[in-house]
This record gives structure tokens, sequence and C-alpha cells, in this order.
């Protein structure tokens, strides 16, 4: 089943275009690793695709509520991860899941009460990914997710991917380094320079 997709996408900054015609259908249970150098659009792709902003040319249909997680994490740094979160679900209407759980299930539970400036990169990038997890959507859209996370982290990403898919989601996603090997059902495309 058919999640997200883009048909004949055009779109860039400026007036500069990045990306031109694009195609993509993102399937349940699959995950799409878009690919390429800085400067190839893979960001501005990605806010197309979560809705953030409106392609030149081109359609996107959502099949499925989407979850956006930027390459920068969205918190407060003044904020403990508690209150991000918390501040988080105020503003939406789908919350299913307490942030206390889910700053468990990322492993940043112990330092829920502690300013996001006193975290280390690595504590940010897992309380932002927690936001995941508080809302049931099956469509995940996340630009350089990994960034900042350690080998413990990168493992309980590709855990939460893997139970995501399993259950039906699906993810486009951006990342310079590669996807952890454990997550199933890659599909890579490479964004090359127009």
């Amino acid at each position: 089943m058919a999640l997200l997709t883009l048909s004949g996408i055009t779109t860039g900054r400026g007036r500069r275009a990045l990306v031109e015609g694009f195609d993509l259908t993102l399937h349940a249970g699959r995950v799409c690793h878009l690919s390429g150098a800085n400067g190839t659009g893979k960001t501005t792709l990605l806010e197309v695709a979560a809705g953030l902003r409106t392609p030149w040319q081109g359609q996107v249909t959502a099949a499925a509520a989407r979850h956006w997680l930027g390459h920068r994490n969205g918190l407060s740094a003044a904020l403990t991860p508690m209150e991000n979160l918390q501040a988080w679900c105020d503003l939406q209407a789908d919350v299913s899941s307490a942030p206390a759980e889910a700053l468990r299930a990322l492993g940043v539970y112990p330092q829920r009460h502690r300013p996001c400036r006193q975290l280390s990169a690595g504590q940010r990038r897992r309380t932002a990914l927690a936001r995941l997890l508080l809302a049931a959507r099956p469509v995940w859209v996340l630009d350089e997710p990994l960034d900042g996370l350690d080998v413990e982290g990168l493992e309980l990403v590709a855990t939460l991917v893997n139970s995501h898919i399993a259950e039906g989601g699906a993810l486009l996603v951006t990342s310079h380094q590669p996807l952890p090997g454990s997550i199933a059902a890659v599909q890579t495309v490479d964004l090359r320079s127009p």
C-alpha cells in the first residue's frame, strides 16, 4: 500500500532548481534513503514530502499522517527533555503516548529533568527522536536522524525503525552516514546535482 507519493516534483531554493521531475512512491513496510552530496536538494525534497514546502511543480499525495524531524532537534535549550516533549504534545491533536514512556524508550529518562543545554549532542538527538513515539503517524520523514548518536544510539534507531515498518509504517530519510545495516527493507535513491 502506498503511503506517500511524490509525482513530478520540481523544487529548489531561491531561483535555483535542486530537484527536477522527481517521482517516488513510498509503500508501507519500506524505508527510502535519499543520498547525495551537500546541495543536491535532499532537505528541500524532504520538506516538500513532509508538507512543509510547496513544490514548484508536481504533486504530493499523503495517504497517511506524517511525522517530521528535521536535522535540527527543535528543542528549547532552557527546557528539560520532559518539558520539551510536553510542549510538543500540547500542540498536537493526535498524541497517543506519554512523554515519560518515550524518554524511557530512547534511553534519556534519567536526564528528563536536566535542561537540554546540559545534555550531550546524542542525548538531545534522542530526546528529539522520542517525539516519533508520542503520536502514531505511519510516515516518518527524517532529515539526518543519526547525527550525534553513538553506536548504541544507532542501534536504538534501527530497532525503532524496524518496529515501525513491521507495524505497517514507512520511512523517508536522509543521512550522510550509512544507515545501520540492521534496518530492513531499505531502498537507496541517489540525488545528483542538476
